[in-house]
């Protein structure tokens, strides 16, 4: 098949996708298009929002419209490590003999919902770590692998703390996107008090599978970077530094600690696949800035003047790329 064929091909099933999650997410364009570019990139996705916003239901959404195994695990503070990944349990087996067996967790699954992930403790938030990360999980030292595609998506109440342990730096850095849910808007509401008390039961349709999302990957990883380009991508990242060359007056003043190289790794893969949503093979400027945000935001760590002044990440995020996008833009 033929690069162009190819490229038209991941857009009706991007387009697909996004118009069965749709049918039952009322607005929150951007969020769902965002959640299936992190899809996409091979990347987990942390979804902040107050309550009753629709955080559980688009997960859910998503996994109906892919015929891909789902499981949702509700972080408690009571919920240990084995409630997710699994333990051995001792059995009998037909000869009457005991012998352990191993019993997987709900992390064995392809798209899995971390609901509240901020109210268990962080030995139970560690237990995601290497599954996050690594594809895999390690039970009495036996490392066993997970079966792809695998994406988690955590949701977090960023209002009631009480009873919450805060995600962890290391943990953050493994979510490619931190995404924002928004309040909807007059019609939005309207629109969804309409679909959620009345007679209609809506509900998306399985348009993907687990294959297809592999191959969506692999055109997204052959889609070319310019070498300028990725030096204002990575210069963005360097910029969020304070004791960085790059670094501008803002983050020298509110940061204390700035991004990992994993957020220059979620910068150029996700702007991959934001290019092929254009229809282009080629990353543009445009593509890495409308990917910053997301990528950066839970990757900052403000001061104390910072958090004092309550200055917001994504306003950081918004100087620094004001000051990289002064360097002339050769033509991609």
């Amino acid at each position: 098949m033929q690069a162009q064929e190819r490229l038209e091909q991941f857009n009706r099933y991007f387009k697909g996708l996004r118009e069965e999650i749709g049918k039952v997410i009322v607005g929150q364009d951007e969020l769902v298009e965002d959640v299936i570019i992190a899809m996409v990139a091979n990347g987990n996705v942390l979804l902040e929002g107050v309550p009753g916003l629709g955080k559980t239901l688009l997960v859910r959404t998503l996994a109906e419209a892919m015929k891909l195994r789902f499981s949702r695990i509700q972080f408690t503070p009571d919920l240990m490590p084995a409630d997710i990944v699994g333990t051995n349990i001792l059995i009998e087996n037909e000869q009457g003999r005991r012998c352990f067996q191993f019993q997987h967790g709900p992390v064995f699954a392809n798209i899995v919902l971390a609901d509240e992930i901020n109210r268990a403790t962080p030995k139970t938030q560690s237990a995601m770590l290497e599954a996050m990360q690594e594809r895999s999980v390690t039970v009495a030292g036996e490392i066993r692998k997970l079966d792809e595609p695998f994406l988690v998506l955590a949701t977090q109440n960023p209002l009631e703390m009480e009873g919450t342990y805060p995600l962890p730096e290391a943990q953050l850095d493994r979510f490619l996107f931190k995404l924002m849910v928004r309040f909807p808007t007059l019609t939005e509401l309207e629109s969804i008090i309409d679909r959620t008390t009345g007679t209609s039961d809506t509900h998306a349709e399985s348009v993907l599978d687990g294959p297809t999302v592999i191959e969506m990957r692999d055109l997204a990883r052959e889609v070319i970077i310019a070498d300028h380009v990725k030096e204002f991508a990575l210069k963005c990242v360097l910029a969020t530094h304070p004791n960085s060359e790059y670094a501008t007056d803002t983050t020298k003043r509110y940061v204390r600690y700035g991004s990992s190289p994993r957020g220059a790794q979620a910068i150029v893969i996700a702007a991959k696949v934001r290019a092929l949503l254009d229809g282009r093979l080629n990353v543009s400027f445009d593509d890495i800035k409308r990917v910053a945000k997301q990528s950066l935001r839970h990757r900052i760590i403000r001061n104390f003047e910072g958090e004092a002044e309550r200055i917001e990440p994504d306003l950081i995020i918004e100087d620094v790329l004001a000051s990289a996008g002064k360097v002339e833009e050769l033509p991609v």
